[in-house]
């Protein structure tokens, strides 16, 4: 070797005494088929050199392996090729038709020919490792040395080490699968690896506390080497993990000297003033900065492994290494801190404008803006996530600190919106009186928030009729919103539904609710869960109200479903009653006690009375199939309370009858009679069927079974008697007729009974009546074998309504009609021919298609006919 070169470029790296050993990179260094060429990249400091010193010195002296490192001036100085051939040299190979140029100059073709040729001839091949080739500015190096690599048989193989990809053909090398590449994401440190950091520094970590350590520096080797340091014989060392930041002096001057420092000024103010974004796109930071070069900085950085990163949340878009950022942010505070602020409005309006509302309202909290950050949200229509997520979401918790002095209508509205999420009606109503946006004045975004926080206001108060108005002065003003907006806002729709269909539950307008609530469940839309949890929930504890048990299983089931992949992490208390209501009526008690316990953690979901109620009913009910009466009557009394105003009901008002008339029904059978005849009397509308059956029933307790068959009569020959009550009434007329022993009658009033029960395997009631009605039932065989069939559970008989293999939940069954205009839709008919063949009119049946399509959730008459067939409805 010529003792005009530095020996030192020739030696292989001292390991530190903190090394790490990294046996999984080792390995991808060395796999079993050594490819020619190994490239080894990644930002200052994450342990590139140290990892291939490692592997060189886990080789044998056979292996041949020649490191050289090098600097800028090599190249510069034409010394590059004389301190490759001399480190070759240096193990051995023999080169002596080699002679460097002299003095040192760009070196001849047929230098390079020459050298290729003799390392050919070698009879060992050897590995030429070039560390910091990033440091060499004049790419010609990579040009020659690929010649010479390439001619050189199989006897040179080359490692080439620096922060980013040499000048070199790599895409050639790739494809021929002759290339290994270790990058920056596999010189990361792992768990393992950092854990055995910390602990040759002596220092221990809790789980939390290290978790946030391998987060924060991203497993960055110097940044945790810098962190260990500062946390070795610190007495609270969590502590310090969770206030070190890129700012701490041991960072900052590493990142200042390996990166700042060696930036052009114009990037170097580009990175500080891109520094207040999070993950950003070129365009944003132009937007920022009004550099045109914005993509070409940007790529430019990340090419050279200067903490720069793309990353996979969108095309083309950037962030900077978290401690990196950190040291950015506090260098531009520290030289523009009036810029600051600007920045932060400037990346508010571009993100705002492109409809990126919870970035944007970060950034204008971070302008100290909170006028600016709450107006954003509301422009945006975004309230209604307010109020479903509350201070859990996003955008709550970026507003959850709004101060007092924030007043502006906007900020009141975000605040009420808040304070109704969170359970305190109250402080919402002061907060909503603070905007005035009851009245004019104000524009379509700003009026539309105020309508939808006094809606959600009063349904927490249960004001039905204010919930009612809101909810229609809110679909108005959703008409006037830009379908682009709306489509970003699918919730505000379903917020408005679920609050309507709830409000007219409450006012006891059944089927009106029904529809409403089904519209809402139908919402499949992301963001639209919750609300199509509880309309779900709400839907299907009516159902099972009316009788249709399978169809309040499924909607139940649904919610159920829905609110596990939401990540609730229990069924909500709506749809766990309804269950239980569905196992109750089927005489499955054990099933029902499972479904009722599930409901017990009340408090989910706005307090709307309604699971609190169903929940009473089924227990009720249970309590009585067990024989404890006085307990079931004691249940019903209790929550049903006193009478309040109706327009701020308790509960819905079909579930106070519900209660009234099961507190009636207990009444007569525990020997009260006429309290029951009173309770019932004073009912609203007490010549309902409903009433009638239970009258009838404490006529019987009464004594009096002839006036209770005359009363009873009426509702079993009526048309559209809701089922329950119709088995009801003809189980009355049998246990009247058993009690006068007229045997034909009552098998006749019995079959009726267990004939309307067995659809949906109604199974209670009959039981209820079984020891009155045994004898008779005992003595015929059909009966008794029809009676047991209730057992095995309901008829399969009926068109099946529930989930096609898509995935969709069919909520509101078709009717009678609407199957027939399917099944036409089926024959390919047109619109004409139906109408003709079914002798309606045109309009009509358009009618029925569109309620066809809107209850099996599809946009045409083809997709609809293909998800009936699907779900066998035809």
């Amino acid at each position: 070797m010529t003792t005009d070169l530095l020996a030192s470029k020739f030696a292989i790296p001292e390991p530190p005494p903190f090394m790490v050993a990294r046996p999984r990179l080792i390995r991808a260094l060395a796999p079993d088929r050594a490819p020619p060429v190994v490239v080894v990249t990644g930002p200052a400091g994450t342990g590139k050199t140290q990892l291939v010193a490692q592997w060189a010195r886990e080789t044998g002296p056979a292996d041949h392996v020649a490191w050289v490192t090098l600097e800028d001036e090599d190249a510069r100085t034409g010394m590059f090729w004389t301190y490759v051939v001399a480190g070759l040299r240096a193990v051995g190979m023999s080169l002596p038709a080699v002679t460097p140029p002299v003095p040192p100059s760009a070196p001849s073709r047929s230098f390079l020919t020459r050298l290729a040729a003799q390392i050919a001839e070698q009879p060992d091949p050897a590995v030429l490792v070039l560390d910091d080739v990033s440091a060499l500015t004049d790419p010609r190096w990579a040009t020659e040395l690929e010649f010479v690599a390439r001619h050189a048989g199989q006897r040179l193989r080359l490692v080439l080490v620096g922060r980013f990809d040499p000048p070199m053909p790599l895409h050639r090398y790739r494809l021929a699968g002759r290339l290994v590449e270790v990058r920056g994401g596999d010189l990361a440190f792992t768990r393992q690896e950092a854990a055995e950091l910390l602990a040759w520094h002596g220092i221990t970590l809790s789980p939390p506390a290290f978790a946030a350590l391998l987060e924060h520096t991203e497993g960055w080797a110097a940044g945790l080497r810098l962190f260990a340091l500062a946390l070795a014989g610190h007495g609270d060392a969590d502590r310090l993990v969770e206030t070190t930041t890129g700012e701490e002096a041991t960072i900052a001057e590493y990142f200042a000297s390996e990166v700042l420092r060696a930036q052009p000024p114009q990037v170097r103010d580009f990175l500080l003033h891109t520094s207040v974004l999070g993950t950003f796109t070129p365009e944003l930071a132009q937007a920022l900065t009004g550099s045109p070069d914005a993509h070409r900085i940007l790529a430019d950085l990340e090419h050279r492994n200067a903490f720069v990163r793309r990353t996979g949340e969108e095309p083309h878009s950037y962030r900077y290494h978290r401690l990196f950022a950190e040291l950015l942010r506090a260098q531009l505070a520290f030289e523009e801190p009036d810029q600051v602020p600007k920045l932060h409005y400037r990346a508010a309006a571009w993100l705002a404008e492109h409809g990126r509302t919870a970035d944007a309202v970060a950034h204008a909290v971070q302008a100290g803006d909170w006028d600016t950050a709450a107006a954003l949200l509301v422009a945006d229509h975004a309230v209604g996530r307010l109020l479903l997520e509350g201070g859990a979401g996003r955008l709550g918790a970026l507003l959850r600190d709004l101060p007092e002095h924030a007043d502006g209508a906007a900020a009141a509205l975000v605040a009420a919106a808040l304070a109704v999420a969170a359970g305190d009606p109250d402080r919402g109503a002061a907060c909503l009186a603070r905007t005035g946006a009851a009245t004019s004045g104000y524009d379509d975004a700003t009026a539309l928030a105020g309508r939808l926080v006094e809606m959600s206001l009063a349904r927490a108060r249960r004001d039905a009729t204010g919930t009612l108005r809101a909810a229609a002065d809110a679909e108005r003003l959703l008409d006037r919103v830009p379908a682009d907006r709306l489509e970003r806002h699918p919730e505000l729709r379903a917020l408005v539904r679920t609050a309507r269909g709830t409000a007219q539950s409450w006012l006891g307008a059944v089927d009106d609710a029904v529809a409403t609530l089904a519209e809402a469940g139908a919402q499949a839309a992301a963001g639209c869960e919750y609300p199509r949890i509880e309309a779900l929930g709400h839907l299907a504890v009516i159902e099972a109200h009316r009788g249709r048990l399978g169809h309040a299983e499924r909607l139940a089931h649904e919610a159920v479903r829905l609110a596990e992949a939401y990540g609730r992490d229990h069924p909500p208390a709506a749809a766990a009653v309804a269950l239980a209501w569905v196992a109750v009526e089927r005489y499955d008690m054990h099933a029902a006690g499972r479904h009722l316990r599930a409901a017990e953690p009340a408090g989910d979901g706005p307090p709307d009375g309604l699971a609190a109620a169903g929940y009473a009913v089924v227990k009720s009910r249970r309590l009585q199939a067990r024989g404890e009466l006085r307990g079931a009557l004691r249940v019903l009394q209790e929550v049903r309370g006193e009478p309040g105003d109706p327009a701020h009901p308790a509960h819905p008002a079909w579930l106070d009858r519900e209660i009234a008339l099961g507190e009636a029904r207990l009444l007569a059978m525990t020997g009260h009679p006429d309290e029951a005849l009173a309770l019932v009397d004073g009912l609203p509308d007490p010549s309902r069927a409903d009433a009638t059956v239970v009258r009838a029933a404490a006529l019987l307790a009464q004594g009096q079974p002839e006036r209770a068959d005359d009363a009873v009569t009426p509702v079993t020959e009526a048309a559209g008697v809701p089922t329950p009550v119709a088995v009801d009434a003809w189980l009355l007329r049998a246990s009247v007729a058993a009690g006068a022993g007229d045997v034909g009658r009552a098998r006749e009033a019995l079959r009726r009974a267990l004939r309307l029960a067995a659809p949906q395997g109604q199974r209670r009631a009959p039981h209820q009546v079984w020891s009155q009605v045994r004898r008779v039932v005992r003595e015929d065989d059909e009966l008794a074998e029809q009676y047991r069939a209730l057992g095995r559970g309901p008829d399969r008989a009926g068109p099946s309504v529930g989930a096609d293999p898509s995935g969709v939940l069919v909520v509101d069954p078709l009717s009678q009609r609407e199957l027939e205009v399917l099944g036409r839709m089926a024959e390919m008919l047109p619109t004409e021919e139906i109408a003709a063949s079914m002798y309606v009119s045109v309009n009509t049946v358009k009618t029925h298609i569109r309620s066809i399509l809107r209850k099996l959730s599809a946009s045409r008459r083809n997709e609809a006919v293909r998800r009936a067939r699907a779900l066998g409805l035809i």
